[in-house]
């Protein structure tokens, strides 16, 4: 009966198009009222407890680390350095989109903000170079969204915080797995575009990618000096992000000088605005979770789920496939807040990794951003790449499939994931 009240509060609430905070909150309140104990004052202590959290610092850093990339230069010399290794092949500016894509993803964390600055760059060109523009989109899209799985990532901040896992090891477990998502997407691109009856650009001489890796150094040395202190632990993640956030500011305002000291606060404003959304869902979240445990539906869950409980593979198949349910309908944040606490104790049960659980877990939500119909990567890009939400989709589900078909790669073969976890955290 509680497990139907919670979902029953929570789908219903959406489904009215009440926002997904105010959604959580109309849930606290259902189970409250259920176990008979309202009070407004738990609320409040809970909501104002939610957001009191030294992980969660990391958020509005990384999130204006990201902007100011974005704004101060960073981000297009990034793309540079790809241009003049990759651009004059076949097919060229795709690989540099999943090559920048990469390298972005190690910068910044954020999936729309890497989406949207290499939609900005990269659709006109690969365009006017001949290549579909949905198809380009649509890479561009499936590139943005390994920014959650390789460190430094959002993500993984409001897993950790949701579900007492370690956000340094998620950090480290994550480079690898988002090294092969970008693989997969160059190999699927290497298929589709053959077919595609383009123009390649001039081979750069040795020269100017010299100068393009020394232009870009600065932005290149950042994913360096975070997963070196993270290693070293010389910083914990939420001092990584104020690194990342003090380092990008000095290099687009004093050394790449695109930043101008007038254009800061609008970069500042910016970055607030998203982290009080983000925020709010997490306060809001928190108080639904402690109402969770309170109300006991972890164990609920072990109890409808007991079948699969002695096979782990097959457990995680299943957890998998309702994550990619729940991430069509909802955003990465909210999907972390609201299913982490109570698909957690249900994998430990069973004797599953909680790193290698959330590496699965964060990978599965980053493809819900690129799935319709809330898939935000995939209404961003439609928006800065002047292409409609049904030619995004389909010039997106090559990448789209290939994601799934990794995602459950690593579902049959963990060591895939769990030995270079084990070697990056020592």
């Amino acid at each position: 009966m509680t497990v139907a009240i919670f979902l029953g509060a929570l789908i219903g609430s959406m489904a009215l198009g009440i926002p997904i905070a105010f959604a959580l909150l109309i849930t606290a309140v259902a189970l409250m009222i259920h176990l008979d104990f309202f009070d407004a004052q738990i609320i409040a202590q809970n909501l104002i407890n939610g957001a009191d959290s030294f992980p969660l610092l990391a958020v509005p850093f990384f999130l204006l680390a990201g902007e100011v990339m974005n704004a101060g230069g960073l981000s297009k010399r990034i793309v540079n350095v790809a241009l003049t290794f990759v651009g004059h092949v076949k097919g060229g500016l795709g690989y540099v989109a999943i090559f920048a894509s990469v390298l972005l993803a190690s910068l910044s964390g954020s999936a729309v903000a890497d989406s949207a600055a290499l939609a900005a760059l990269l659709v006109p060109m690969m365009v006017r170079a001949g290549h579909d523009r949905a198809r380009s989109c649509g890479l561009i899209a499936s590139g943005g969204i390994i920014a959650p799985v390789i460190p430094p990532s959002i993500g993984f901040v409001v897993f950790g915080v949701a579900s007492g896992v370690s956000i340094s090891k998620l950090f480290l477990a994550g480079i690898a797995p988002g090294a092969m998502m970008g693989l997969v997407l160059v190999i699927v691109w290497t298929l589709v575009s053959r077919k595609e009856n383009t123009e390649t650009l001039p081979r750069s001489s040795s020269k100017e990618r010299l100068h393009a890796i020394l232009d870009g150094s600065w932005a290149l040395m950042l994913p360096v000096i975070i997963i070196v202190g993270l290693k070293m632990g010389v910083f914990t993640p939420t001092e990584a992000a104020v690194v990342a956030a003090v380092y990008s500011l000095f290099v687009a305002v004093f050394v790449y000088k695109e930043l101008k000291l007038k254009d800061i606060l609008p970069v500042f404003i910016q970055a607030a605005t998203t982290t009080a959304v983000v925020m709010f869902l997490v306060a809001a979240a928190m108080v639904t979770a402690w109402l969770i445990t309170i109300a006991d539906l972890p164990s609920q869950l072990i109890d409808l789920l007991q079948p699969f409980m002695d096979n782990p593979t097959l457990l995680l198949v299943v957890i998998m496939l309702i994550i990619v349910a729940v991430g069509c309908m909802m955003d990465m944040t909210p999907t972390i807040l609201i299913l982490a606490p109570v698909l957690m104790p249900v994998v430990k049960q069973a004797g599953i990794d909680p790193v290698y659980f959330g590496v699965l877990f964060i990978i599965n939500c980053s493809i819900g951003l690129i799935t319709p119909p809330v898939g935000t990567v995939l209404n961003v890009v439609s928006g800065v790449g002047k292409v409609s939400i049904v030619d995004l989709i389909r010039g997106i589900w090559p990448f789209l499939l290939a994601q799934l078909t990794l995602l459950f790669l690593f579902v049959a073969f963990p060591d895939l994931i769990l030995v270079p976890a084990r070697w990056l955290n020592g």
